[in-house]
């Protein structure tokens, strides 16, 4: 048999199309679709759908004959009923779609159509895939489907004897029922007596007739122009030949359907999933899976899986915070900040040429008073712990993963997946298989692939450096306007203004150049978003799994850059290379280099991180939420004149939001950044996890609550794990240790501190007699002699705050007077030494500890391995026995004939 031995296409050949997906020269599509589709029975004749009334079941699935499922809908607006286009254009669409409707019917799909109940202009196309084409391409697709029910025994859990308080957690199994686990193998019509086929009606349970048909419906041709026939429900979809092309959701997600038939399963995930009442429950995993397919499925228990791990972490991180809390008290050098007879007697150089005056120490007491919760020892122990967690987290998640893959048999789901329709309407160049010897087709040569990935990688590169641009901006801001809150701000405290006490120019600037930046950010974000998706759109990867890991490398890649480079710029190179007062250090030549606050720069990097990590949770939930509500809500208020009109299920899915196939692609990667907030930075903010976990908590039930109510339901997908996030989680684990050490090294003011306490607090170099921290704001500050200003031919601007012959600063130096004024003091090579000693230690025992948990803890867990081996085994022998039997059959049916034969040969001789 053929597959199909009248196609209907239109020859349009000076028709311009708008974009070139979806084309492919005729012969290479028929002998694609010949090799890769196998046979189904021809139909003969140009055919169009059937029109029929709405019969008024507003919670019905099926055709009006009540016996067909709906498996999908397309809508389209009628053509003769158009105002604004040509006539022209709208004849050239009606013509695309008859054909490709036509193609739909020969290839065995059925078709019933229906006018909108509330805009007439609207014609809802539904879609039927009969038992045969189902079977015949749940082949193609390399479908596992059920063969007998699993009686593996389930091991009990070892934490059995708390049910009585895991039950409060878990979903009631009275309401959402476990699903009755199968051993499955991938379908052959020809060993169909082999599969558990109890009803053809839901043998295929909706998700996969929903799977299959769109498989179709991506691969159908609908035009001819130059040799070229174009096909594909997507290229239909953007080029506006049909309006929206979805699966059906399965009832009202507010209360159940009417018709009995109906599995309920929308409103029992509202009640049981997205309901706030249910934000303490479990996810009802296998039922997510069952409804909106393994891709979806995977993505909640990775999101549930790291939120559960994040309750470990945000544990640790408040009991660091209340340890800096609790301890702010005896914190001697926020003391001898604060104190009027030290602090307030210190007078601290000019951090800009002109405006800037000379200004006392005193007024950072409450930004001092502030660092001390989060720069203290609490933080290297959690630093510390962060790094052997994010292991922890990403081992036994790769265990979990296991377990996944193998109660939703996506085991072996790579050897299943089919290539992209984009991908083979290119295949015009023949290749020889080294494998196989045999010639196959692919989109381009090796020198062409070439080009494009070179291209490709310069538009990533531009882009990266486009962001670079960006943040280099933003420090020339900071340079320049901290010149003008100096100049406008309190100089001294003089009495209990709020604004005095925290507004110094310290913080101003650093809160508006947070804010200018997370603005910044959002905004580059949204473009290069639609420059990614061109890219990888160009480079033409393969499968959609291939397509979607090449698009999360450049989007992260971008966004890491994006993100994370002011955090990167304010702990590791803001006032790192200043200079001294006499010699500063210049950006551009122009720009003074900022400097950090006398405590450093730690109480501004986690300023950074509050302001992005809240600014970023809030923008997603306006954007995840509100967007989606208030566009339903016009689209409810638009055809309120039909309001009181019963509706049928397609037409009120229609007015749902499209989520798209990459919607799910945008909920990761914002959990991947957030991952490396927690992760990179947490050195500097321990509150981190807890802000991640209550931010976490309600994305779920967000994220559910969305996808339930005011999404249409997505196409069922296919997925074995996370992807490409994956690697990226470990590169951010590796990458974390190396920033954390980086931050208490270089970033907090730990090191100095230590070093002054255990050798610049006592003798030889220090006068006291035991040791302390007492004197170490005044040994940590240099001195400068204001003469120096004009010994240099600078101008001598400032006066103030008395007659001072001396200014301090920030730095280990020598003072003026000194044979090697304004060098580097022992002091200096002290701290730089053990900041090494600190990094090379630190890594190094952390990197052991992850190293040795990564091979103690095994990716897949032994029992899983066994069920795995052990089910393999059995459906192998199940299949082998049933192949036995048939033989075995057939050979005695042989048999027999032969002794019959025989019988009535002898019988006349012996006669």
């Amino acid at each position: 048999m053929q597959m199909m031995t009248r196609d209907v296409l239109l020859e349009m050949e000076q028709e311009e199309d708008d974009d070139e997906d979806g084309d492919i020269e005729s012969e290479n599509l028929d002998q694609m679709m010949v090799s890769s589709f196998g046979a189904l029975e021809s139909q003969h004749g140009c055919e169009s759908p059937a029109f029929e009334e709405f019969n008024g079941k507003a919670d019905s699935l099926f055709f009006n004959d009540g016996h067909r499922r709906i498996d999908f809908v397309l809508v389209y607006e009628d053509e003769s009923r158009k105002e604004t286009n040509k006539k022209g254009s709208n004849e050239k669409q009606k013509k695309k779609r008859q054909a490709y409707e036509s193609n739909l019917i020969s290839d065995g799909l059925q078709l019933e159509a229906t006018r909108s109940v509330l805009d007439d202009k609207l014609v809802f196309l539904k879609v039927h895939a009969p038992w045969e084409v189902l079977c015949t391409y749940a082949e193609i697709m390399h479908i596992k489907l059920p063969l007998k029910p699993n009686d593996l025994k389930t091991r009990a859990s070892a934490f059995s004897n708390f049910n009585w308080f895991t039950k409060v957690l878990q979903v009631d199994e009275s309401i959402i029922k476990p699903e009755q686990e199968f051993f499955t193998a991938p379908f052959e019509k020809n060993r169909m007596n082999d599969f558990y086929i109890r009803d053809k009606e839901t043998f295929f349970n909706p998700a996969t007739r929903s799977r299959i048909v769109y498989f179709i419906l991506s691969r159908i041709k609908y035009q001819v122009r130059e040799n070229v026939k174009k096909f594909g429900i997507n290229k239909l979809v953007s080029s506006g030949i049909y309006k929206a092309a979805f699966p059906l959701h399965d009832c009202n997600f507010s209360c159940p359907s009417e018709d009995f038939s109906c599995p309920n399963e929308r409103h029992l995930l509202y009640r049981e999933w997205a309901h706030p009442r249910s934000i303490y429950k479990k996810q009802p995993l296998d039922l997510i899976r069952k409804y909106y397919g393994e891709k979806i499925g995977i993505y909640f228990a990775w999101l549930g899986y790291y939120t559960q791990m994040l309750f470990l972490a945000a544990v640790v991180g408040v009991a660091c915070f209340l340890y800096g809390y609790v301890n702010q008290n005896n914190c001697t050098w926020s003391k001898e900040v604060c104190h009027p007879d030290i602090g307030g007697k210190i007078i601290m150089c000019p951090q800009c040429d002109r405006l800037c005056p000379f200004w006392k120490l005193n007024i950072t007491c409450e930004s001092s008073k502030k660092l001390c919760i989060f720069d203290s020892f609490g933080t290297l122990v959690f630093a510390v712990f962060m790094g052997v967690w994010v292991t922890l987290f990403l081992e036994f998640w790769k265990r979990r993963q296991a377990e996944l893959e193998y109660e939703w048999d996506t085991v072996e789901l790579q050897q299943e997946e089919q290539p992209r329709p984009e991908y083979e309407a290119r295949c015009t160049h023949v290749v020889i298989n080294e494998i196989t010897q045999e010639e196959e087709r692919v989109p381009f040569t090796t020198w062409g692939k070439c080009i494009r990935v070179a291209l490709c990688a310069s538009a990533v590169l531009f882009w990266i450096l486009l962001i670079i641009a960006s943040v280099i901006g933003i420090i020339v801001y900071r340079l320049s306007v901290f010149i003008v809150f100096s100049a406008k701000l309190p100089k001294n405290i003089n009495g209990t203004d709020p604004i005095q006490k925290y507004l110094t120019p310290h913080t101003a600037t650093s809160i508006t150049a947070s804010l200018i930046s997370f603005v910044i950010i959002m905004i580059l974000n949204i473009i290069y978003e639609k420059v990614a998706i061109m890219i990888t759109n160009f480079e033409l990867p393969r499968t959609q799994t291939d397509y979607e890991n090449s698009l999360t490398m450049k989007m992260f890649l971008f966004q890491f850059v994006n993100y994370y480079s002011s955090c990167f710029y304010i702990a590791f190179f803001k006032g790192k290379f200043v200079g001294y007062p006499g010699d500063p250090v210049y950006w551009l030549g122009k720009y003074r280099n900022e400097e950090c606050d006398p405590g450093g720069c730690l109480l501004e990097l986690t300023t950074q991180l509050t302001i992005i990590m809240g600014g970023k949770a809030i923008w997603n939930n306006i954007q995840e939420v509100l967007l989606p509500w208030i566009k339903n809500l016009i689209g409810r208020c638009c055809t309120v004149s039909g309001s009181e009109k019963i509706t049928p299920r397609w037409e009120q899915d229609y007015h749902l939001q499209l989520m798209g196939r990459l919607g799910l692609f945008y909920e990761y990667l914002e959990m991947i950044i957030q991952f490396g907030f927690v992760t990179l930075f947490v050195a500097s903010f321990p509150l981190a996890p807890l802000l991640a976990l209550v931010n976490n908590i309600l994305e779920i039930r967000v994220d559910a609550w969305k996808m339930t109510t005011q999404y249409r339901r997505m196409v069922p997908e296919k997925a074995q794990d996370i992807g490409a996030w994956q690697p990226i989680m470990q590169g951010i684990a590796i990458l974390a240790v190396v920033t954390n050490a980086m931050i208490i090294a270089f970033t907090s003011d730990m090191i100095p501190r230590l070093v002054y306490y255990w050798s610049f607090s006592v003798p030889p170099y220090g006068d006291h007699p035991h040791y302390t921290m007492e004197g170490y704001i005044n040994n940590s500050l240099s001195f400068f002699n204001i003469e120096d200003y004009k010994n240099r031919h600078k101008a001598n601007p400032y006066t103030g705050l008395g007659n001072h012959t001396t200014c301090r600063y920030r730095d280990f130096r020598y003072p003026p007077g000194h044979p090697q004024e304004y060098k580097h003091n022992i002091y200096y090579w002290h701290v730089i030494a053990a900041k090494l000693a600190f990094i090379i230690v630190m890594e190094h025992v952390i990197y052991s500890v992850k190293f040795f948990i990564s091979y103690a803890i095994p990716d897949v867990s032994k029992s899983t391995k066994s069920k795995i081996k052990r089910e393999k085994y059995l459906t192998q022998k199940l299949l082998h026995e049933n192949h036995l039997k048939d033989m075995t059959k057939n050979m005695g049916f042989l048999a027999e004939k032969i002794v019959e034969a025989v019988d009535n040969n002898l019988r006349p001789k012996l006669e």
